[in-house]
């Protein structure tokens, strides 16, 4: 028992580095090429967990070597496009100008259901919404709305407004976060000094937040109502 316990914590450690060294598109959207290596590392990893009497190294060398090959696959598809897409194919346009295209439907072997689903999935249950759809190579559908059915922007309404980044977390569960402290340009001592204005300590909060105009989000472990703390005064959200 504690050899396969041993074999397998070995091997997830080494399926999370595959998979993380394959890259961050791998946990989402999973092109044809990926997909298939994705299938093969976790077939591969399950063969010397079942069978005690086959050495780990028979797992673990084709996964390093699956990997190392899709990792050369990505890189060759940078710098040939054509090989890209004959291994990974080209989006296809389902719906253009508000006509549903039904040839490359058909080609693309999509049902109405399908078409109808995938829309669905976007917030859009009217076919007359739909300006432009595209299925794209990992089999998800992009969709442009019709100006008429679109939501206004603030560019349209002739808004101003600025963009700022998001609030970055600088307390986590009673801890500093400190690279966040040091991107939002600020020190422990005023962070402590901020709470204790608040009858709070580090070790009492759980979550705190500060975007790039100062304002802060405060919530503590009790549960009590958020504090809203802005440079130059404090504020408690009851809302």
């Amino acid at each position: 028992m504690c050899v396969i316990l041993i074999r397998s914590l070995l091997l997830y450690i080494l399926v999370i580095f595959a998979v993380r060294l394959m890259g961050k598109r791998q946990l989402g959207e999973l092109q044809p090429s990926e997909l298939v290596i994705t299938i093969l590392v976790s077939n591969i990893a399950t063969l010397p967990i079942e069978d005690v009497n086959i050495p780990v190294m028979v797992g673990v060398t084709p996964i390093l070597a699956l990997v190392c090959f899709e990792v050369l696959v990505s890189w060759l598809d940078l710098k040939f496009p054509r090989l890209r897409k004959l291994i990974s194919g080209s989006p296809k346009i389902v719906v253009r100008g508000g006509c549903i295209e039904r040839d490359i439907l058909r080609e693309l072997r999509f049902s109405v259901d399908d078409l109808l689903m995938a829309l669905r999935s976007k917030d859009i249950f009217d076919l007359d919404e739909v300006q432009f759809a595209i299925v794209e190579t990992t089999g998800s559908v992009s969709v442009m709305k019709k100006p008429s059915a679109d939501a206004p922007t603030r560019a349209d309404m002739r808004i101003k407004s600025e963009g700022n980044d998001p609030p970055v977390l600088i307390i986590s569960d009673g801890s500093f976060v400190d690279k966040a402290l040091s991107a939002a340009n600020l020190s422990r001592s005023v962070v402590e000094t901020v709470l204790k204005s608040l009858g709070m300590t580090v070790k009492e909060v759980f979550i705190m937040t500060t975007d790039a105009a100062g304002k802060c989000f405060i919530a503590d472990k009790k549960g009590s109502p958020p504090h809203i703390f802005t440079i130059g005064g404090i504020s408690s959200d009851k809302d």
